[in-house]
């Protein structure tokens, strides 16, 4: 994992968030001790509502709660994934 020094991340943060955007991991050092980690989020935190159902089937469910997976259906949308670029005005 690199390591990379609090001074050089509040000088250059664009590159270094470029680089955990391209999905590397990076240790961030004061004074030579290790204080954090900077990385690339991680997917799959979104589940469909059909998902969601499946996961749910066979609990006993909360007043409601499937009625409203199943009115959610339709309408969610994965909050993570990639969007298309808008047309140049």
């Amino acid at each position: 994992m690199a390591s990379i020094r609090q001074h050089e991340l509040r000088d250059d943060l664009a590159r270094v968030l470029r680089r955990a955007e391209a999905g590397e991991c990076i240790v961030v050092t004061v004074s030579g001790r290790e204080v954090a980690e900077l990385g690339p989020v991680q997917g799959g935190r979104f589940v469909a509502a059909g998902k969601a159902r499946a996961v749910f089937a066979g609990l006993p469910a909360t007043k409601g709660l499937m009625q409203d997976l199943h009115e959610a259906a339709g309408d969610a949308v994965d909050p993570w994934a990639p969007r298309p670029k808008p047309a140049p005005a």
